[in-house]
């Protein structure tokens, strides 16, 4: 418990920092300036995402990871790229826990092949705590990324709405985060499970 909550901390924090270098390569530098372009732990974790939440989730079995850790700050409107840096910046973090996942697996087969069983599980668990985390956020709902690289790819005039509509679910605070999980437990979860599972075969066999 302690190890997976521990891949799903550093992941998730990994998940950040890429949104942060994203921004700061378009030419935002808030980031940079807040000091959060650090792979330090402490000034990303959030007690409530980091710890408490992925605790909670394991412990019950939930069947699926997930948790955040502090926002990495940035300004849209310092972007270079004002048409399509958007959607590259909710994207990095998403793409860099499958590339995570996908280097993982690659360590499971070679770990496999030469018998090392429990190294081999252990890179088949951060393969697949990267897949559901990374997954997981491509759902195109607020507050997920999938939303954010949705509303980055529409049209201007929709983009427009969908950032009006994405800034109400964020006035919400925490209750937002607690209906998307209700809504995924509900409805999402078994598509996503197969989806998952689909995905996991093709990656570790």
């Amino acid at each position: 418990m302690v190890f997976t909550i521990a891949i799903l901390v550093l992941s998730v924090i990994l998940h950040e920092v890429a949104h942060g270098y994203a921004a700061n390569w378009l030419g935002d530098k808030t980031a940079k300036m807040a000091g959060r372009l650090t792979l330090n732990p402490l000034p990303h974790i959030d007690p409530i995402g980091s710890v408490i939440i992925p605790a909670l989730l394991v412990i019950s079995n939930a069947g699926f990871m997930f948790g955040w850790a502090k926002p990495v700050p940035y300004n849209p409107y310092n972007l270079r790229n004002q048409r399509w840096g958007e959607a590259f910046v909710a994207a990095a973090g998403v793409l860099t826990n499958l590339l995570i996942a996908v280097i993982f697996a690659v360590v499971f087969r070679v770990a496999e092949a030469q018998g090392a069983d429990m190294f081999a599980t252990l890179a088949a668990l951060v393969c697949m705590v990267n897949l559901m985390l990374g997954m997981f956020n491509l759902i195109p709902i607020p507050p997920l990324d999938g939303f954010g690289i949705l509303r980055g790819l529409a049209p201007a005039r929709m983009g427009m709405a969908l950032r009006d509509f994405e800034e109400k679910v964020h006035r919400m605070g925490i209750l937002s985060l607690v209906l998307v999980l209700f809504l995924f437990m509900y409805v999402l979860s078994t598509p996503f499970y197969y989806l998952v599972r689909f995905v996991a075969g093709l990656l570790l066999g």
